[in-house]
């Protein structure tokens, strides 16, 4: 008689595992995500075996070489930027981000680039057919004599795909519409996206083949399904911006070959995205000249300054409680450094409104952007302009001191680049490196002497 196979119960938002249903998940909170799910055979598991039949096998750590790990360019150097130099082959990359965005025309267009420098690419698609891909690669102009297009969700198909042709990367768009045979769940659940992504992980590893995963991202904004998938691969990348507005931020939050937080832009145009080459720029160039509510800062995205403009608006309270409100910015830093302001500084801001962004659509969320924050409030608080020439670096202590940073050369570099006379710097920075000669530093200690010398006090 054969064995009756068991079921189990799986949490869909965490991938908490149960014997029995319940209405909310011990696990992370979640109320009705308890799914059933046919337990699989775990004697039914493969070693990690090479299309030439090659298995992997314990080798003693000085019998192993190791050498630099080649990096393929495209040629969106932004791109390259963000992955650390270029593509890894054997690497695994998940990319996430809204829908509409623009995930998998960034896709096309990294796989006809790949394509033209000599790689055979491909392109397994679970949600469009072969005729709706070729319509938007001829609208990007992408063509190629090695580049194969497959419409197929079952991954048993795809890995004998896979073996066959044989290529150098391979595009799964997306995860969530990959399904496993032997795993009796439905499709985009954690168990068939945890099966999939290991057996892709084997198919890269093994085979030094180059995987792109494009994920869907919950109304949080993180990759849905479990969370160690984000562990599992190599590289996590997050596709962000307004699919109303033609700016895309692609933005590294893992990489284990290169810098996390690193940050690409792009612009969305017609004929598909287009690097954007000085975002700095592009940040400041809307900047009104005499407004009041504006600081510069030079904030590290990465291994890259970017210059962004840091907005104020201060105005008295109607309601009994004053209200706080950031975009792009941490609401808990906003709320500190004002404490620091009415404390240290001798402004009243407890009976006032406060609403500040980052313009441009960028999110900032490192220390040195403190100082930048403090004098913009200050600066709509007094009906005060700071001069369109001034830039403002610095971590801001409780006590009102202005603590060193990292980078000050690469950010005062940036600055002097892009026509800044004067920087506004911890003085604790000052000295050890050369700062060009065009450019004025002022090193400040408190912030009160910060607000002297930027808006022309005794």
């Amino acid at each position: 008689m054969a064995k009756k196979k068991s079921t189990k119960f799986v949490c869909q938002a965490c991938g908490y595992e149960t014997p029995k249903w319940m209405g909310r998940c011990p696990s992370c909170g979640a109320w009705n995500q308890m799914m059933e799910e046919m337990e699989t055979d775990k004697n039914d598991r493969r070693s990690r075996v090479s299309m030439s039949g090659k298995a992997a096998k314990a080798e003693a750590i000085q019998d192993i070489t190791v050498s630099k790990e080649p990096r393929v360019k495209t040629k969106l150097g932004e791109l390259n930027r963000v992955l650390g130099g270029g593509v890894v082959p054997g690497s695994l990359v998940l990319i996430g981000g809204d829908p509409g965005i623009g995930k998998s025309t960034l896709l096309l267009q990294v796989s006809a680039q790949l394509n033209q420098v000599g790689g055979r690419v491909l392109y397994v698609s679970g949600e469009e057919s072969a005729s709706q891909i070729k319509m938007r690669a001829d609208r990007l102009e992408v063509k190629g004599s090695d580049f194969f297009i497959y419409p197929e969700t079952d991954m048993a198909a795809i890995r004998q795909t896979i073996e066959d042709i044989k290529p150098d990367y391979v595009i799964i768009d997306s995860i969530q519409t990959m399904s496993q045979p032997d795993v009796q769940s439905v499709v985009g659940s954690v168990s068939q996206v945890r099966e999939s992504t290991a057996d892709l992980m084997k198919i890269a590893k093994s085979n030094n083949i180059a995987i792109f995963i494009v994920g869907h991202v919950t109304k949080e904004g993180a990759i849905a399904g479990p969370r160690m998938l984000e562990h599992m691969v190599d590289t996590v990348l997050y596709f962000e911006g307004d699919r109303h507005h033609t700016f895309r931020i692609l933005r590294a939050v893992k990489n284990r070959f290169g810098s996390t937080n690193e940050i690409g832009i792009f612009e969305m145009r017609d004929g598909g995205l287009i690097e954007v080459l000085n975002p700095s720029e592009l940040f400041l160039e809307e900047r009104l000249a005499g407004a009041t509510g504006s600081a510069i800062v030079a904030a590290m995205e990465g291994t890259r300054p970017i210059l962004v403009e840091v907005q104020s608006l201060i105005t008295p309270t109607v309601f009994g409680n004053a209200k706080r409100t950031a975009s792009g910015l941490d609401h808990n830093r906003v709320s500190l450094i004002m404490a620091v302001l009415e404390k240290r500084a001798g402004m009243l801001l407890q009976n006032q409104d406060a609403y500040l962004k980052a313009a441009g659509g960028v999110k900032l969320d490192e220390p040195a952007i403190d100082l930048a924050i403090a004098v913009s409030i200050a600066s709509s608080y007094r009906e005060k302009e700071t001069k369109s020439t001034d830039c403002f670096i610095g971590e801001i202590g409780l006590t009102g001191e202005i603590r060193r940073v990292s980078r000050i050369d690469q950010r005062v570099q940036e600055a002097a680049k892009l026509g800044f006379t004067r920087m506004f710097i911890p003085k604790n920075n000052i000295g050890g490196w050369t700062f060009p000669k065009e450019i004025e530093i002022v090193g400040v200690t408190t912030i009160a002497d910060t607000l002297r010398k930027a808006f022309g006090e005794n």
